[in-house]
């Protein structure tokens, strides 16, 4: 994980591996900034959808028990929106580095679309 400091806020930038493991341990909250379309079609497993468009930090929640780490289809979305959380007053967000692709090449577990039926099915990388 690499940190640093922007004023009094801590901005982290996580690996999907890293953000695997602390997913599975629940010690963060994973929030896909990416279109509605993009987490329909293939998303990580227990992921929050809250699409930049929409995007609110005051609207996220509380981080006194689980960290943020935010996501997109390549990190630079997420990166934006995370660098906006801190100038509305976050003082810890963190985004996943390369992003969804980055997670999918390190083959680690989805939630994808079954193309014959359109059903979700998890995707084991």
């Amino acid at each position: 994980m690499k940190t640093e400091h922007v004023g009094e806020a801590t901005f982290e930038t996580w690996t999907p591996e890293e953000v695997f493991e602390a997913c599975h341990k629940g010690q963060i909250v994973v929030i896909d900034v990416r279109t509605p379309q993009e987490y329909m079609f293939e998303h990580i497993e227990g992921a929050m959808l809250m699409p930049l468009p929409f995007f609110k930090p005051e609207m996220l929640p509380g981080q006194t028990d689980k960290k943020i780490v935010l996501h997109c289809g390549s990190g630079v979305r997420s990166e934006k929106m995370a660098r906006l959380a801190m100038e509305r007053g976050l003082d810890r967000i963190a985004h996943m580095e390369g992003g969804f692709g980055a997670w999918k090449a390190a083959k680690l577990p989805y939630i994808g679309t079954n193309m014959a039926t359109g059903a979700p099915q998890k995707v084991e990388g």
